[in-house]
């Protein structure tokens, strides 16, 4: 029996947290802020999760944009206790990212985008 999108969004999900030992969780959100798909840690909301995500999101275009910094590509934030990675998946959708402190940011970025390419296919 085929997979649901779901299905297989949350299966991408987990193999960008098994790619790296640095990603501690991922979420798929649309942009009006609703899951599509996760696999966060169980002391993360993902509700709350999803409607910050696609604040930020917004937020980061219209910054972007009024800067004259062109279309968005990602948002990134770093805080004592470990990054954040919001990623644009078309027009649709958000990939979310949370990364320990010491991740190798060159990698989690290496992985993010190839996660992207296949979730654009899916949602």
């Amino acid at each position: 029996m085929a997979k649901s999108r779901t299905e297989q969004l949350v299966e991408r999900l987990r193999d960008l947290q098994a790619s790296s030992g640095d990603v501690e969780g991922a979420a798929v959100v649309s942009v009006d802020g609703l899951s599509m798909a996760s696999a966060l840690p169980g002391n993360v909301e993902e509700d709350r999760v999803s409607a910050m995500s696609a604040a930020m999101l917004s937020l980061g275009e219209r910054i972007s944009s009024e800067l004259g910094r062109g279309t968005l590509e990602q948002v990134f934030i770093k805080g004592e206790r470990g990054y954040v990675i919001l990623t644009s998946v078309g027009e649709e959708a958000v990939l979310t990212v949370l990364a320990r402190p010491e991740a190798k940011l060159g990698l989690i970025f290496l992985d993010v985008n190839r996660t992207v390419e296949d979730l654009e296919k899916l949602v």
